[in-house]
Parts: structure tokens; sequence; C-alpha cells
């Protein structure tokens, strides 16, 4: 599992069971995995921030679809590091 600095200052979010749910379903855990520490962060603080439980589920929604697609990072173009041969 990816660690976050111990020198980051913001709160480090632990993952809900239905993100982690929704993650295995749709065969995405391993692309959120590989996603560096500060996003798979920044998602899930992002995700329970929202006040409203369709809120929740729009958030849940979008980064599904990104990382399915994998080429957006909360809106984002994001270009993923190439695994090295």
């Amino acid at each position: 599992m990816n660690q976050l600095s111990p020198r980051l200052q913001r709160p480090q979010y632990p993952m809900p069971d239905f993100v982690k749910e929704s993650l295995l379903q749709r065969g995405l855990m391993e692309l959120y995995r590989s996603r560096p520490a500060y996003q798979q962060n920044d998602y899930i603080g992002w995700i329970l921030r929202a006040k409203r439980k369709e809120t929740q589920e729009k958030r849940l929604a979008q980064m599904l679809d990104e990382l399915e697609h994998g080429d957006k990072y909360m809106k984002m173009v994001y270009h993923p590091k190439r695994q090295s041969a």
C-alpha cells in the first residue's frame, strides 16, 4: 500500500467500505492502487467531504470513471507513469 509522506499536513482518509465495494465491483482496485498516494487520499477525502449522499455518489462515480478511462484526475489531464519493461 502506498504511504503518504509523514511531512504531509493534510488529513489521511481511510477508505470507506462503500468505496472499496465499488472499486472491487468495477474491477478498478488495481488501477486505484496504481495512482499516487496523494491522489488516492484526495479522492477519498473529496468523496467523504460531501454533505449529501447524492453528492457522495456523484463524486464516487466521477472517480470510478476517471480510473476506468485513465486520463483524468479530478477532471484534470493525467498521464500515468509508464511501467518500465
